[in-house]
């Protein structure tokens, strides 16, 4: 598989699932602004592939703004830095030479099976690959997102912040024609990162537990200044989880399209969960999820990887 992030305090999870699980492949990861500026998304993106003792796997950096308008980023809740809270001051390894899109279309070509592609940030890499170079969807086997709602949004009443970031990416990437997995908003919100959590992490008693503990401690300080929850949702984890075992999430198949021109609803994803339309359904929508299950999951890679670096 392949991560596209934009980290941010839940990519950082995220990654940390995708190095930590063994029985994932992490071919590489690209990065993408979203909730910070390409810049510090890819830095951020070294930092946790350091810590997860995952420095070999290549890194590229891809669009620094959506495919149509400016980029907004999301400093009220990650931060200056994008991963504020822990000091990640370490050793990192380097950037590809190449552009997010073309180490993408390098890895899905060369590799001996069908890649999955992870994206927890805008979808503005995914859809230029799949735009640029089409002779690649052979060798998709899926592409897994976290973006979008059922319902309500978190960023403009109906829209999520990775679509509504670029709407059009995400049109792109529905209309493909893949098999497509929709992470949304209505699934992610009920992954939070309580006190127990927190907890759990210190628990693990190693610097990357701890570190854990301090990005949702900012996270949570955020998240409660600006939504007024009492706990932050991790969002981009699970879509990991997801790949790594689909028992966790439950999921419907539904058509679901992207809004472009709502003067309202620009970036609301418009699931249509009791076929009414007459669309072809063209995502499997997540509906459901085991929480025990997916804490246990990302706790036991944590752990794994924290016990791999004190070791």
């Amino acid at each position: 598989m392949i991560v596209d992030c934009d980290p941010g305090h839940d990519d950082a999870l995220a990654l940390l699932l995708a190095a930590g699980d063994y029985r994932l492949r992490l071919l590489g990861v690209t990065t993408v602004a979203g909730n910070q500026t390409l810049d510090k998304t890819t830095k951020n993106a070294l930092k946790i592939l350091a810590l997860a003792g995952a420095a070999g796997v290549p890194v590229a950096a891809g669009c620094a703004r959506p495919l149509v308008g400016d980029l907004t980023v999301a400093e009220d809740i990650h931060g200056a830095s994008g991963l504020d809270g822990p000091d990640l001051d370490l050793p990192v390894g380097g950037v590809a030479d190449v552009h997010a899109v073309e180490l993408m279309r390098r890895l899905i070509t060369g590799s001996p099976e069908p890649v999955t592609l992870i994206a927890t940030g805008p979808l503005t890499n995914v859809a230029l690959l799949l735009r640029s170079h089409p002779e690649v969807t052979p060798q998709v086997r899926r592409i897994v997102f976290m973006g979008g709602s059922t319902g309500r949004g978190n960023t403009t009443p109906y829209g999520e912040f990775n679509i509504v970031t670029d709407p059009e990416a995400a049109d792109i990437v529905l209309r493909s024609g893949l098999p497509t997995t929709m992470i949304g908003l209505n699934v992610t919100h009920q992954a939070l990162a309580t006190t127990e959590i927190i907890a759990e992490f210190r628990g693990l008693g190693t610097r990357l537990g701890e570190i854990c503990a301090e990005l949702m401690t900012f996270f949570a300080s955020t998240y409660h200044r600006v939504f007024g929850f009492e706990h932050p949702p991790v969002h981009d984890p699970i879509a990991v989880a997801q790949v790594i075992d689909p028992a966790i999430v439950r999921t419907v198949t539904a058509p679901v399209a992207v809004e472009l021109t709502g003067t309202y609803t620009r970036g609301a994803t418009v699931v249509d969960l009791h076929h009414r339309t007459g669309r072809t359904p063209n995502a499997d929508i997540a509906v459901g999820l085991d929480v025990g299950a997916f804490w246990r999951l990302l706790m036991a890679a944590v752990r794994q990887a924290g016990e791999q670096r004190t070791g």
